[in-house]
C-alpha cells in the first residue's frame, strides 16, 4: 500500500450504538497499524471515534485527531493521539482532515458523518480531487444512502457513475483490499482556491 500512507476515517462519536460497530472501528484502527497507515479521524475519544484511535493506539499506530475548539469538550477530545489538533470551526476541521489525508472510508455514523461523506464525495465529483473514497456499509448500514443515490441517479439528478465517485465494501478487512488496488491520486490538489 505504497500510494496510502494516510487514512481519514469518518464515524460517529455515539457511544449508544451496536457494539458490533464499535469492535468493527476498534479493529479499522489495528489494521491501519498493521497495513503502515496513519489515522485521520475527527478527534474524539467517545463512540466509534474514540475506537478507532483506540485501535490504533493499541498497536503502536499514528493517529492524528482534528477537533473544533467548541466540540473539544462535547465530543470529548482523545487526549492520548500523538497529534491533536485544535481548529476553530467545522469548516477548518474538514479542510484540515482532507488535506491530512492519502484517502477516506466511511463508517457508520450521523449526521456530521453525512455531511463529511457529501462534502468529499462532491469535491471528487467536480474533479477536485481524486483520492479514493469507500463506503464501509457495515450490516447493510448505509443501505438507506446508496438507495438514495441510485434514486438520484434515475430522477436525473446525478449524471456520474458513483462508482467513479466511491467505492462500497461491507467489511473492515475489504478497507484495506481497496486501497491496495488503487491507482495514485493524479489530481493536484488545492481545494481551499474555492
Amino acid at each position: 500500500m505504497a500510494n496510502i500512507k494516510s487514512l481519514c476515517v469518518y464515524c460517529g462519536s455515539s457511544n449508544m450504538v451496536s457494539d458490533k460497530h464499535l469492535a468493527k472501528a476498534h479493529q479499522l484502527g489495528r489494521l491501519a497499524v498493521e497495513n503502515n497507515i496513519k489515522i485521520v479521524y475527527g478527534g474524539g475519544r467517545v463512540g466509534s471515534m474514540g475506537r478507532v484511535a483506540d485501535g490504533a493506539l493499541a498497536h503502536n499506530g499514528t493517529v492524528t485527531g482534528i477537533i473544533p475548539q467548541y466540540l473539544d469538550k462535547l465530543e470529548v477530545a482523545h487526549k492520548e493521539v500523538n497529534e491533536l489538533i485544535v481548529v476553530d470551526s467545522m469548516h477548518t476541521r474538514k479542510m484540515t482532515m482532507f488535506d491530512q489525508s492519502d484517502a477516506f472510508c466511511i463508517l457508520p455514523g450521523g449526521l456530521g458523518t453525512l455531511d463529511e461523506f457529501f462534502e468529499i464525495a462532491t469535491w471528487k465529483q467536480l474533479g477536485m480531487h481524486d483520492k479514493p473514497l469507500i463506503v464501509v456499509n457495515l450490516e447493510n448500514f448505509w443501505d438507506p444512502l446508496l438507495n438514495l443515490i441510485n434514486h438520484q441517479i434515475s430522477a436525473g439528478y446525478l449524471r456520474q457513475d458513483p462508482d467513479n465517485i466511491y467505492s462500497v465494501v461491507n467489511s473492515i478487512e475489504e478497507i484495506f483490499t481497496q486501497l491496495e488496488s488503487m491507482p495514485r491520486t493524479s489530481i493536484e490538489t488545492d481545494i481551499k482556491r474555492l
